[in-house]
């Protein structure tokens, strides 16, 4: 087992030690990712509980349940990635 990790260790060489820029910018890829999930299943649950509104078969709670999570969450995406990384560089979305 031993064995196994020490190959894996090695075949990455530097990159996959502690204080390495490639760590410290997993945890920002980690969340990016997590972010990104979360406003995709609240938009498809948006669209799904409208369509449902408009079928008839669910109630508008759900649907404006649906878009006020969605739109909590693409403001607190916004509002991260607006924010300056831990390693000093500014990712500011410019436009």
């Amino acid at each position: 087992m031993d064995g196994q990790r020490a190959a894996a260790d090695s075949s990455l060489g530097d990159l996959g030690g502690p204080g390495t820029r490639q760590r410290g910018q997993l945890r920002t890829r980690a969340a990016d990712i997590a972010w990104t999930a979360l406003c995709v299943v609240l938009a498809l649950w948006a669209v799904w509980s409208a369509v449902g509104v408009v079928r008839g078969v669910t109630a508008w709670a759900y649907s404006v349940v649906a878009f006020v999570l969605l739109a909590a969450a693409s403001a607190l995406r916004v509002a991260a990635a607006r924010l300056p990384r831990c390693d000093g560089r500014d990712v500011r979305v410019r436009g």
